[in-house]
């Protein structure tokens, strides 16, 4: 049912409706059917979204999926799974106070055994019982905000920890998923968002205001895995620096030839940032860089000899015809896949060795040479 709202009405109401990005909009309320009254009674919510039985039927099929029942089975099987209680008392109601909408959902441990039920078995049970349990850090949220949510959608990391101090642009829209009506959003809280609609049971932490010299620490600690997609220096520097003290492997999608970066600091803790390719160069020695010292620096990180013709050109470009790096959305989904299959196989202890990965589409199916 749609319900027309006089302009006017939406007109004086503008102040009140415009996102000002503060802390309670990017965070679900998870609630039982008891705490619903309060909330319809301050007009917060926009839509209810209740299919529950859908989800019952879904879960009790993931369990016994071999089994074919009839109707009246079927019903049993879902009052069994309620244990006597009414299905508005059965699991979370979900509250996203950014969208006004209320989503009822299974209990947290029943949700997630159907929502990655279709996982199995390129992921088993056990696995994902293990991923689920890490937490995963991103720094940059153009080709990070891809490779968080594909993590969360893959059930990689029952724990994000996101950084970025931009807000959405509308040239950002060119690579990430999104609308132009969260123009103006900060990344932190566009993604955080993302990855709660996918999963309100998740464990979301934001550093809106990015990574510095006071913070970098505690974004660090406890994180498993981290996913640098910055484009700073300093940070790049620094986050490798004590990535590397704290034992915690790095992973960095380069959006260009589809180069996967995988550093084991967890395995090897000398190994050199940045495969040596920096040398001895700290987050102190290029802390004030200029823009055209932190390109020459970031071609000499990803090793200028190697990148694709097009962004070659653009090097020069830079600052001059280009306003930024060129990217492509392509690309950001690439980076976003490759970025989560090596952190799986990271988090579950399986082969991954250091080193410099190309998924050249180019090559690989453009037939260049």
């Amino acid at each position: 049912m749609i319900y027309l709202v006089p302009v006017n009405m939406i007109i004086s109401a503008l102040p009140q409706l415009i996102d000002t990005g503060d802390a309670t909009s990017w965070r679900p309320e998870l609630l039982d059917a008891g705490q619903l009254p309060d909330l319809f009674a301050n007009c917060q919510v926009t839509a209810v979204h209740d299919r529950l039985d859908d989800q019952l039927e879904e879960l009790i099929s993931a369990r016994e999926p071999g089994r074919v029942r009839t109707p009246g089975e079927g019903a049993a099987a879902k009052a069994e799974v309620l244990g006597g209680r009414a299905p508005v008392d059965y699991g979370t109601w979900a509250f996203y106070p950014w969208t006004g909408r209320l989503v009822h959902v299974l209990p947290r441990d029943e949700f997630r055994f159907v929502r990655t039920d279709r996982n199995r078995n390129k992921i088993t049970r056990e696995e994902q019982e293990t991923l689920l349990g890490k937490r995963v850090a991103v720094v940059g949220l153009s080709v990070g905000n891809s490779a968080a949510v594909t993590a969360a959608m893959e059930g990689v990391g029952g724990a994000f920890r996101l950084a970025d101090f931009d807000r959405l642009g509308l040239s950002n829209l060119n690579r990430l998923r999104t609308g132009v009506h969260e123009l103006g959003v900060e990344k932190t809280v566009l993604c955080a968002r993302q990855l709660f609609e996918l999963d309100p049971y998740l464990d979301v932490e934001i550093w809106r205001d990015g990574l510095t010299g006071e913070n970098l620490a505690g974004f660090l600690d406890g994180a498993d895995v981290v996913v640098e997609e910055c484009d700073t220096a300093w940070v790049k520097i620094a986050v490798r620096e004590q990535a590397r003290e704290r034992g915690i492997p790095v992973l960095m999608d380069t959006n260009d030839r589809g180069l996967l970066d995988v550093e084991r600091f967890d395995l090897e803790p000398d190994r050199p940032l940045l495969h040596g390719r920096v040398g001895d160069v700290t987050a102190a020695d290029v802390a004030d860089l200029d823009r055209a010292e932190m390109v020459r620096l970031m071609v000499q990180m990803v090793d200028g000899t190697r990148i694709s013709p097009a962004l070659t050109q653009a090097m020069t470009e830079i600052g001059r015809t280009l306003s930024s790096w060129p990217q492509l959305a392509s690309g950001t989904m690439l980076g976003g896949a490759l970025v989560t299959d090596a952190a799986r196989r990271i988090l579950l202890g399986k082969p991954q060795p250091s080193g410099r990965y190309y998924v050249d589409l180019e090559r690989l199916v453009g037939g260049a040479t």
